[in-house]
């Protein structure tokens, strides 16, 4: 997965979840839920990250599968400070967009390994 569009994005938006925790810290001494978004958000980078250096398909669609968890948590840690006003608006949907544009992409890599790890395996039983 090296060049890969989906790490990228993951790498990018974890810079952006530690720069939003940093200033949500800084501006509202709230660290319970920023240190779970801090620890969802960059860990869907960090699996995929890993998913590089799988020791197969199986371990490979294992860390893709975590990163989706990941993506969902974090999903629900901003809005959740949001909702309690943590957030304003103005930082809450972008951020929100972004997750769920990972999180598709997820979802469509994960789809796709799984379909092509049955042709294989269907090849094989010919």
């Amino acid at each position: 997965m090296s060049n890969s569009p989906l790490r990228d994005k993951s790498k990018e938006f974890a810079k952006e979840i530690v720069v939003l925790c940093r200033e949500i810290k800084s501006y509202h001494k709230e660290s319970v839920l920023t240190n779970q978004l801090l620890r969802s958000g960059t860990s869907i980078g960090a699996n995929l990250h890993e998913a590089q250096y799988a020791q197969g398909t199986k371990d490979f669609i294992s860390k893709l599968e975590i990163a989706q968890k990941e993506c969902y948590e974090t999903e629900y840690w901003l809005e959740l400070l949001y909702e309690t006003g943590y957030m304003a608006e103005t930082q809450y949907s972008p951020m929100k967009n972004e997750c769920g544009a990972i999180r598709r992409m997820l979802i469509a890599s994960i789809n796709t390994v799984k379909e092509k790890r049955q042709q294989d395996d269907s090849y094989k039983t010919r």
